[in-house]
């Protein structure tokens, strides 16, 4: 047995996919919000949407001199539009209905009050795990 296998694939949790009603004008025959369907996506996934989402600016001030600045809303957009499973952000029937051509694009049409895209950042954030310290989850796994 090696010393190293609880860290093999095999003995990794895979995080199941999450449900959550986004917005309100959506609904189904009954008049519920239509349930979203979300996936998490992997730490490289993550990087490479930053990445994307990383401008030179200029300083001020400093001829030739540039700093990196993350576009914030550009990141969050991408990382929700790459969570979503249903619906299809990359289905052309649907970006069609709505006059669009990304899924970005299709993601702010389709949630188009901002509060109810504030709350699906912020669920699409807390889904990433991005509102838990290190710490937090350190004293999680203990108790």
């Amino acid at each position: 047995m090696s010393k190293f296998s609880m860290f093999m694939k095999a003995n990794k949790v895979i995080k199941e996919n999450a449900k959550f009603a986004v917005t309100k004008s959506l609904c189904d025959e009954k008049g519920e919000p239509l349930l979203w369907e979300f996936r998490a996506v992997s730490s490289k996934e993550n990087e490479d949407i930053r990445d994307a989402c990383v401008v030179e600016m200029p300083v001020a001030g400093k001829s030739g001199v540039s700093r990196s600045k993350l576009k914030t809303g550009m990141y969050v957009q991408k990382l929700i539009a790459a969570s979503v499973v249903v619906p299809d952000l990359y289905d052309a029937e649907l970006q069609d209905s709505y006059g669009v051509k990304t899924p970005e694009e299709l993601l702010m049409a389709l949630v188009d009050d901002p509060g109810e895209y504030n709350r699906l950042a912020e669920f699409v954030q807390h889904f990433h795990g991005f509102d838990v310290s290190l710490d937090e989850k350190a004293e999680q796994a203990k108790n």
